[in-house]
């Protein structure tokens, strides 16, 4: 996952990798690192984490999907951990889909103030193909909200195999013409 952000006439490049198996029908671990180039070209390790997902209903069972996400997250150089825990729902209205997050974020260590925050994520998709779907994204946060297109697609080779990707353009709503986000990811399944 590839993420550069524009803030106030400084441009920063985050890059993610990570790896994750499921290790039940409802399951699955992942573990990231990630890092992290400045304005000033320096690239560096920034911070390590292990998330967990939990799918609480069968997909397609009930009125909408739902699930859990846990999320555990170290600073490399700094003591601050973050710690997170999202309520996910998924509901298909026809070819369209809606996708919902929100989050408790709770963030601690001698570097930081200890403090709660709360975050809201939510994603419109039409399932036009499966190879091109465009989307609308909304990120709520402390501080920041956030709104703006994406187009997500899934390529299935076979019943295991299949090459997932996104990107997007999210710009803040109070300084839409100076910080935006612009994102990447590609996630292969085998």
């Amino acid at each position: 996952r590839i993420a550069s952000y524009d803030r106030d006439s400084q441009q920063d490049l985050m890059h993610r990798v990570g790896y994750g198996e499921a290790i039940s029908e409802t399951v699955s671990v992942e573990a990231y690192l990630n890092g992290f180039r400045n304005s000033n070209g320096d690239f560096q390790l920034e911070s390590y984490e292990a998330e967990v997902r939990w799918m609480i209903t069968e997909q397609g069972k009930e009125w909408a999907d739902w699930g859990m996400l846990f999320e555990l997250e170290k600073q490399r150089n700094e003591d601050i951990w973050e710690s997170s825990t999202a309520i996910i729902m998924e509901k298909e209205f026809g070819r369209t889909s809606l996708t919902m997050n929100l989050f408790a974020v709770y963030e601690w260590g001698a570097d930081i103030e200890n403090e709660w925050e709360t975050e809201f994520r939510l994603q419109h998709r039409y399932r036009w193909i499966p190879e091109f779907q465009p989307a609308v994204e909304i990120y709520m946060g402390e501080d920041y909200a956030g709104i703006g297109p994406a187009v997500i697609g899934i390529k299935r080779f076979d019943d295991r195999h299949q090459l997932k990707w996104e990107a997007g353009v999210i710009f803040e709503v109070e300084n839409a013409d100076q910080n935006h986000t612009i994102r990447f990811a590609l996630e292969y399944e085998f």
